[in-house]
C-alpha cells in the first residue's frame, strides 16, 4: 500500500529506553497507532524501521519507528519517503520531544531547523527543512545537567504524568491536522 501520509515517532528502540524523555516521539506514535486501529508493528529492513498500516481522516497511513537509534533518524525516514515517491511537505508528520517547551506543551511546526534535537538534526540532513512536526515539550534540563544524559532518562513520576497526559492528547491533534490538509 501506498501510504497517503507517513506518521514517524523519533526515538531509541529497546527497552532500555522505552521509558525515557527522548522516547516521547516513540511514545506518541505507537499511541497513535493503536488509536487508528493500525495493524501489528512489523520490522521492515529495507526501510530500517518498525511500521505499522492503518487509516487516518480516510486516508492510508504508515506509521513509522526508525530502528536506527535518534541521532540517526534520517537514514530511515530518508528511505521511506523516496521510496513511495512522497512530498515530505504534506506527506510527513515528525512526532518528537522537544526540551525548548515547557513539560507537556504540544505544538505543530510546517517546518524549521532541528535546534538542539539530534534526530530532527539527521531528518534535515535527509530532507531538508520542509516538513511538519508534532513537537512534545520536556521543559528544559536543570541548570549544569548533562542533556545526552538528561533526556535518555527516565522522569520522576510527577513530570512522567504530565508527559503522558500530552502524549495521550496526539491523536486527536493528529487527527484534526490530518482532516484540514485533505
Amino acid at each position: 500500500m501506498k501510504p497517503d501520509i507517513v506518521i514517524v515517532g523519533l526515538g531509541n528502540p529497546g527497552t532500555q529506553y522505552a521509558g525515557t524523555r527522548h522516547n516521547a516521539g516513540f511514545r506518541a506514535v505507537s499511541l497513535l497507532a493503536r488509536h487508528c486501529g493500525a495493524g501489528e508493528w512489523q520490522p521492515k529492513q529495507k526501510f530500517l524501521a518498525e511500521v505499522a498500516e492503518g487509516s487516518m481522516g480516510g486516508k492510508s497511513a504508515l506509521f513509522v519507528r526508525p530502528q536506527t537509534f535518534m541521532n540517526r533518524s534520517g537514514e530511515a525516514v530518508g528511505k521511506i519517503i523516496p521510496f513511495y515517491k512522497l512530498d515530505a511537505s504534506r506527506a510527513l508528520l515528525i512526532l518528537s520531544d522537544d526540551i525548548d517547551l515547557p513539560l507537556g506543551a504540544l505544538r505543530f511546526r510546517e517546518s524549521g531547523g532541528p535546534g538542539t534535537h539530534n534526530g530532527l538534526k539527521s531528518v534535515v540532513d535527509a530532507l531538508g527543512e520542509g516538513f511538519p512536526r508534532l513537537r512534545i515539550g520536556l521543559g528544559a534540563p536543570p541548570a549544569g545537567a548533562d542533556l545526552a544524559a538528561w533526556v535518555l532518562s527516565v522522569p520522576p513520576p510527577a513530570e512522567a504524568k504530565l508527559l503522558e497526559e500530552a502524549i495521550a492528547k496526539t491523536p486527536e491533534m493528529v487527527e484534526q491536522r490530518v482532516a484540514s490538509s485533505a
